[in-house]
Formats: structure tokens, sequence, C-alpha cells
């Protein structure tokens, strides 16, 4: 009698594994391990083994060697499912960070009209209405990689954003995913 291991349960994907994406894309061809993606987006490493294996299931990363992202599967589940997957609703005003419409390269673009949004951090410069950023220590990686910081507010433009907001977002995702 031969025992057959069961494959792993894929849960869903969580908040997190989104960012660890992008990163790993725009990392490129830079040889990275495990800790080093830990210790840019302050993901813990077991954390950031289960997001690879949460990827790999369902098929936005390769499954044997966990570096090489599915750029046109990543894009579809951006432009088709982050929204309904990861939504975001704007809250209250607090100090923090611009995202959205309002991240300094993406203002330029919009119209003022609207209140500027930003992910909550105490030490924010700005006031803005509160979106919750897609993990706790966002704030921290976005800091470090201005690539990541655009790229997530270009995200929280697909979770919050007007029709010709969401055009624009995704072309530009297009531009650097694909």
């Amino acid at each position: 009698m031969h025992y057959i291991c069961p494959m792993r349960k894929h849960n869903g994907m969580r908040p997190q594994d989104i960012p660890i994406l992008l990163k790993i894309l725009i990392l490129g061809e830079q040889i990275w391990q495990n800790k080093d993606l830990a210790s840019q987006l302050y993901i813990s490493p077991s954390e950031i083994s289960e997001s690879l294996n949460r990827s790999a299931m369902a098929g936005l990363i390769d499954a044997d060697y966990k570096k090489k992202v599915y750029r046109q599967s990543l894009m579809e589940f951006l432009e088709f499912g982050l929204h309904y997957v990861f939504p975001a609703i704007p809250e209250v005003m607090v100090n923090g960070i611009y995202t959205a419409h309002s991240h300094p390269r993406l203002e330029k673009e919009f119209n003022k009209e609207s209140l500027p949004y930003v992910w909550p951090e105490p030490r924010g410069q700005v006031r803005g209405l509160s979106i919750e950023p897609l993990y706790k220590e966002q704030t921290k990686a976005v800091r470090q990689d201005e690539q990541l910081y655009y790229m997530l507010a270009l995200l929280d433009i697909l979770r919050v954003g007007r029709v010709r907001e969401l055009k624009f977002a995704i072309s530009e995702l297009k531009k650097i995913i694909l």
C-alpha cells in the first residue's frame, strides 16, 4: 500500500502576496533570497516562503523556481480581481503617506477636486482619507523603494478609483509589468 501525500490546501491569496510579487518584478535579474525580500519588505522570511507557495498554487509564479513571476497572469489578476479580493474603502482623515491618485507622480494626472488618499502613518507629513495598505509594514517598505511605492499607489487606484483613473492605472501597470 502506498501513502500519497496530499497537496497543500490553497486558502487563497493574502494581501501581502501582491507587494511580494511586485518586488520580485522590480528586482528583475538580480540574485535574491527570501531573506532579502523579507528585509526589504519588512515581512518575516517564513511569510515570504508561504506567500511564494500561495502564488505558485495560484499560477502567478513559477512553481519550481519561485523567482519567475508570470507577468500576464499577475496583470490579469490585478486588472480584474484586485478590487474584489482586496477592496479598499476610504475612511477618516489621518496623517499619512500619499497613495492612489494623490501619489506625487500621479497627482498631476488627475483633478485635485477630490480629497487626497493616504496610507495611515503616524509620522506622515500629509493629511488625507485613510486607505488601509495591503500589509502592515508597507509604509516602511515604500520609503526605501520608489518604484514599489509608485506601483502600490497605482494598485490603490484600482481599489478605489473612478473610471478615468482606473484606465490610467491599468495602462501604467501594463507598461511596468508586461
